[in-house]
């Protein structure tokens, strides 16, 4: 080819090139290009929640997973520092209830497991939805001012060092061969267990805890000591939220888990910012993050959750939507047959407050 015409096609393109880089120079400078900028709130916003620089958080979730949600936040806002206040499902409620009572209510967002408890409740939030709110599953909602932050799904786990016949069902947790073998979080310790031992006698039979407390299992207030249990070798086996054990696998704990053939139970956290929030800014700008796609993203691929989002941006490991059943209650039902079911799962397992 003329070395003239060689030239010409490479200054051509090289002002192309040029033309190019400097538009989207223009669009960066705009704010055009990064949807991210938009994803957590407005610039105002965003300078308020700066001003503030803190926020009273009140959980019902595990601290150790909560602790890590909120280091992974401060690394995008440093500015703004949080203090946890964790508690159980009922003992949360009680505190919100009494101290607001008081007018003396601390807490700039309140975020339960147990959405029955936390339904009453909403007239005392204000009204909030993050950026990407239609992007969320409104079935999950109970209220438009509380929102899914989280959403954990249950899962079966076993210490592989102990478990030599591992079992591969739901159904199989009864065999007789794991007597005194199995764990279980009772029924009373919050929503999401509710969530798992409504999903066993709708799903898997009016007799299913019969069977399963004839293997006599060990009893545990809540998913955090009994998942440390299983790493002990103290439980071999038993269901449990797989945010709560997929770290210690992740961290090289003998643990193997899996999501049951007959279907997994889903509970959807209610999220929200009270209307006495002293830090409201800093308290919208931590649940914008939390709702967003970025952060979403990182609670399911760290920490194990799932989403309430339309489209999940990824999955759980060994979750394959294609083949897992996600199970989630009718609210109405989850509402209403609680005291019951629970008083009668109390009564089949022997357990006494």
């Amino acid at each position: 080819m003329n070395e003239k015409i060689v030239a010409r096609i490479a200054t051509r393109i090289a002002t192309r090139l040029i033309a190019i880089a400097g538009a989207a120079g223009l669009a960066l400078a705009l704010g055009a290009l990064p949807a991210q900028a938009q994803e957590f709130g407005s610039p105002e916003l965003i300078a308020a929640a700066k001003k503030e620089g803190k926020l009273v958080y009140y959980t019902a979730n595990f601290a150790e997973v909560e602790q890590r949600v909120i280091k992974e936040f401060q690394k995008r806002f440093p500015e703004i520092k949080i203090e946890m206040v964790r508690a159980p499902g009922g003992q949360l409620i009680t505190r919100v209830k009494t101290e607001a009572a008081a007018g003396k209510l601390i807490a700039d967002v309140v975020d339960h497991s147990d959405r029955a408890l936390m339904q009453p409740l909403a007239d005392m939030f204000q009204d909030y939805a993050p950026p990407n709110a239609a992007d969320y599953n409104p079935e999950a909602q109970i209220a438009p001012n509380l929102w899914p932050r989280v959403t954990l799904v249950w899962s079966i786990a076993y210490n592989t060092e102990l478990v030599k016949n591992p079992p591969k069902s739901w159904m199989d947790l009864t065999k007789p061969e794991y007597d005194k073998m199995t764990g279980q979080v009772f029924a009373r310790s919050g929503g999401t267990t509710w969530t798992r031992i409504m999903f066993e006698r709708q799903v898997l039979g009016e007799d299913y805890w019969k069977k399963q407390a004839s293997t006599h299992p060990i009893l545990y207030p809540s998913g955090a000591p009994m998942s440390d249990s299983m790493v002990r070798g103290e439980v071999a086996m038993g269901p449990l939220l797989y945010n709560a054990i997929y770290p210690k696998q992740k961290d090289g704990a003998p643990i193997a888990i899996f999501f049951p053939p007959e279907g997994t139970p889903a509970n959807p956290y209610a999220t929200g910012i009270p209307k006495t929030a002293a830090n409201p800014n800093a308290a919208k700008l931590f649940l914008n993050w939390c709702l967003s796609k970025e952060g979403q993203t990182f609670m399911i691929k760290e920490l194990g959750n799932l989403t309430s989002l339309k489209v999940a941006p990824v999955y759980p490991e060994g979750f394959d939507p294609k083949v897992v059943k996600v199970w989630f209650p009718k609210f109405e039902e989850y509402v209403k047959l609680h005291e019951p079911w629970v008083a009668e799962w109390d009564k089949t397992f022997g357990y006494r407050q």
